[in-house]
């Protein structure tokens, strides 16, 4: 069947809860620190408990990322990683309703010749991020030194559709639909920076097999396409929350050497080897929820989830 599509009127009844949300999310953005912190992971505790399908998917890719751990230690690092997202919530939250300036000061920024390094070649950057729980703060970190270009996939309902956008619009530049490659090569060719996540499983169809924590998994070829079509510069960043709750890491990576290589595995493996480094310093920050290894290389294969 069918899913009913969203009324065009936004003050439809079908649109009260979303305006309910926004209103917390509101809400959320303001609280105290330590509030905040203690709400996302009381919010974390609550889908460790009750989303049940989410954290079967977070079970079963942290059994496969990591065999060397025992159950115990695995079973911790599921429960650290919903704290760890609830607290990204919040974290969204902030980001996108505030002017995030203050928290520059508990900001440790590393890296920042690697990306001046690749802005003095004169092409444009492909910034390589990933999907951790700060992912929408890490672009308010990053905004005061230089804006950059972000993907994104438009939501249904045009009311959280239009919050998102609105949020993300002091923080990033242009915002290119995720199915837009013609304008991110635009970009890219007149010497911009656009902001890349190629750590998820886009079907067989885009992909190529790469090892990814020792398993097989299907990984995009699109940031090598992309990098032939325009000549830029691949720089890996990482945006972690540190130990402490409190303050924030930001660090740029040396930009891929001899990539493209020509050969699609073996770009596919330097790139997951890069996101592998990154994940391996604060793994509970990575949103191990959605189904990582779902394509096999053999489509016979049964699922592993």
């Amino acid at each position: 069947m069918a899913k009913k599509k969203y009324p065009e009127n936004t003050l439809h009844p079908r649109y009260w809860p979303t305006w309910l949300g926004i209103g917390g999310l509101h809400i959320c953005a303001w609280l105290p620190w330590k509030a905040k912190i203690a709400l996302g992971k009381g919010i974390g505790q609550l889908a460790l408990t009750f989303a049940r399908e989410r954290r079967h998917f977070t079970e079963v890719n942290i059994r496969l990322a990591f065999p060397e751990k025992s159950p115990e230690e695995q079973k911790q690092l599921v429960k650290e990683t919903f704290l760890a997202n609830g607290i990204g919530i919040m974290e969204i939250a902030t980001s996108l309703v505030r002017d995030t300036h203050f928290l520059q000061e508990r900001l440790t920024f590393l890296g920042k010749e690697h990306f001046e390094q690749a802005r003095a070649r004169g092409k444009g950057v492909l910034v390589m991020g990933f999907h951790f729980s700060v992912m929408d703060l890490a672009g308010a970190l990053h905004s005061p030194f230089h804006k950059v270009d972000i993907f994104y996939k438009p939501h249904k309902n045009k009311v959280f559709n239009r919050f998102i956008e609105k949020g993300r619009e002091r923080n990033f530049g242009q915002q290119i639909n995720y199915r837009d490659l013609k304008t991110a090569v635009r970009r890219l060719r007149q010497g911009e920076v656009v902001w890349y996540t190629p750590d998820q499983d886009f079907g067989r169809k885009v992909s190529v097999f790469a090892p990814f924590f020792g398993v097989q998994a299907a990984s995009i070829t699109m940031t090598s396409r992309i990098v032939r079509m325009t000549g830029c510069s691949v720089v890996p960043v990482r945006v972690h929350r540190n130990k402490d709750d409190f303050t924030y890491t930001l660090e740029f990576l040396p930009p891929l050497e001899n990539f493209p290589s020509g050969d699609d595995v073996a770009d596919a493996t330097q790139v997951n080897q890069v996101i592998e480094k990154l994940i391996r310093i604060h793994p509970e920050q990575y949103l191990w929820m959605h189904r990582r290894f779902k394509t096999r290389p053999d489509p016979e294969d049964p699922s592993y989830y």
